[in-house]
């Protein structure tokens, strides 16, 4: 039986990003992916969002994607455009780039970390006791692990052998996609009416063609056919364009389920593991990547010995409602995407609503990820938001604050006098940095703050405590996310 201290069930966004940030804490983690290359059929999912950009602009990586991608303003509210390039971020916009470039690009990256893949595999059961996670993996062969993730997408085995209630709506529209050759010109362009909504589209420089049709019924099982697409694409354009040699052709619905918790023991579910909805408004993968970037460094302090396995249970406090809220806005946004005149006389009003800059920043901030507040008591405006990325002014020179978090580590930024505060005991964990700034300090969404005196970052890029050199309640929070104080 092969030994890791975690295991990871599924290679997609998720899985190999939670992956990256175990690796960075020196965790021993292995990916059981059933494909047998990170080789992706056709494009799929197709970008990222500031947030997640910034995330990985933390870890240094962030110029690999954006030297392949599109930088363009592409959020929308059920299409409705979102413009956020007056949001005070490096990353104020968003970035086309097809899934199976962003799944190459991060598998390179843990293939830097030395990141194991059992390719060609998948996990078909396990058994957790008091100490870890026996895992059985097709082809007989065995694995122990401290704990196991599942990463596995919306049929996730994981959530389903550990019994985990996965509530919600049943769908009720579905939906083709392909990329295909075809026969005829078609007639390209986006369209929404009352037979659905449809797209066809060519890729630069390629010969094929992308598909997106309504089918006329819900409730289709099984793998999709090229039968099935053409028979949907002739009910809404009276001809199946005489399409032929599919890439890949794949079916998704408005079924909206979340799992009532992200973890069960020593089991943990992240990404469409534990949530799955519409794709409208591109939100999955990125809310499948800040999971992980959420769940890695509390998992590796675990893992690691520095903090109690009950810092995993902030995972799920923090996540869910994350989660809840991006089910809430695509359940909105397809409803929206309906076609009859009161739909229509709605759309109208959202999108005068959304030209206005409070509402446009409100709704803006949440599609983007940007405005994600994780609820840690009363105190400063930062307490529980992202740090802005600052250019610091240090006695080592100038410095961004995304730089600090490359290797994942927590920092605490004192921007009063060098010495007011004191956090010998956590030192070996905690990057200490006397800094200064010049310069307006603002949130998305919420606009202009109060400079703080001093700042404790996560190693997720969120602030874990604000205050002053009184220090109060920092000892807590030390503890809190970094563990007990070492003696000194």
């Amino acid at each position: 039986m092969t030994e890791h201290a975690v295991v990871i069930a599924g290679g997609g966004p998720t899985g190999l990003m939670l992956a990256g940030e175990l690796a960075l804490a020196k965790v021993d983690v292995a990916i059981v992916e059933r494909r047998a290359s990170q080789d992706l059929d056709g494009s799929r999912a197709g970008g990222l969002h500031s947030r997640t950009i910034e995330l990985l602009d933390q870890r240094g990586i962030a110029d690999r994607f954006l030297s392949e991608g599109q930088v363009a303003q592409v959020g929308g509210f059920s299409w409705i455009r979102l413009d956020i390039s007056d949001f005070p971020t490096r990353h104020n916009y968003g970035l086309g780039l097809w899934q199976s470039h962003i799944e190459r690009i991060l598998a390179g990256w843990i293939g830097e970390l030395g990141v194991p893949i059992y390719r060609g595999q998948e996990v078909t059961g396990f058994a957790q006791d008091d100490t870890g996670v026996d895992v059985e993996v097709s082809g007989g062969q065995s694995l122990r692990a401290e704990y196991l993730v599942g990463c596995d997408g919306g049929r996730s085995l994981i959530r389903k052998a550990a019994a985990i209630e996965f509530a919600g709506s049943d769908p009720s529209t579905s939906s083709l996609m392909a990329e295909v050759a075809v026969g005829e010109e078609p007639e390209w362009g986006l369209r929404r009416d009352d037979k659905g909504i449809r797209a066809l589209s060519r890729f630069e420089g390629r010969e094929r063609v992308r598909v997106m049709v309504s089918e006329q019924y819900v409730g289709q099982t099984g793998e999709p056919t090229l039968g099935d697409l053409g028979q949907a694409l002739i009910a809404v354009y009276g001809t199946d364009y005489k399409i032929h040699s599919p890439t890949w052709i794949s079916r998704f619905t408005d079924m909206t389920r979340q799992a009532a918790s992200y973890r069960n023991g020593r089991v943990l579910l992240a990404g469409d593991a534990a949530h799955v909805h519409y794709p409208v408004g591109g939100q999955g993968l990125n809310i499948g990547v800040q999971d992980a970037v959420n769940l890695g460094w509390k998992l590796a302090q675990v893992v690691n010995g520095t903090s109690p396995e009950s810092l995993l249970d902030t995972y799920h406090s923090e996540r869910h409602p994350v989660g809840a809220r991006v089910l809430q806005n695509t359940m909105a946004q397809t409803a929206l995407l309906r076609f009859d005149e009161r739909i229509e006389a709605l759309r109208e009003t959202m999108s005068e609503l959304l030209s206005m800059d409070e509402p446009r920043r409100r709704v803006a901030g949440m599609m983007s990820g940007l405005d994600v507040h994780y609820d840690l008591g009363e105190g400063h405006p930062l307490l529980g938001r992202r740090m802005p990325d600052l250019d610091l002014v240090t006695a080592d020179g100038p410095l961004r604050i995304f730089t600090l978090l490359h290797d994942a580590r927590p920092v605490f930024l004192n921007f009063g006098e060098p010495g007011a505060f004191d956090i010998t005991p956590w030192m070996a964990r905690v990057q200490m940095i006397d800094a200064k700034y010049v310069g307006p300090w603002e949130v998305p969404v919420l606009g202009p703050v109060t400079p703080p005196t001093a700042a404790l970052i996560r190693p997720d890029g969120y602030v874990g405590w604000v205050g002053d050199a009184t220090q109060v309640g920092l000892a807590d929070a030390l503890t809190t996310w970094f563990g007990l104080p070492t003696a000194t």
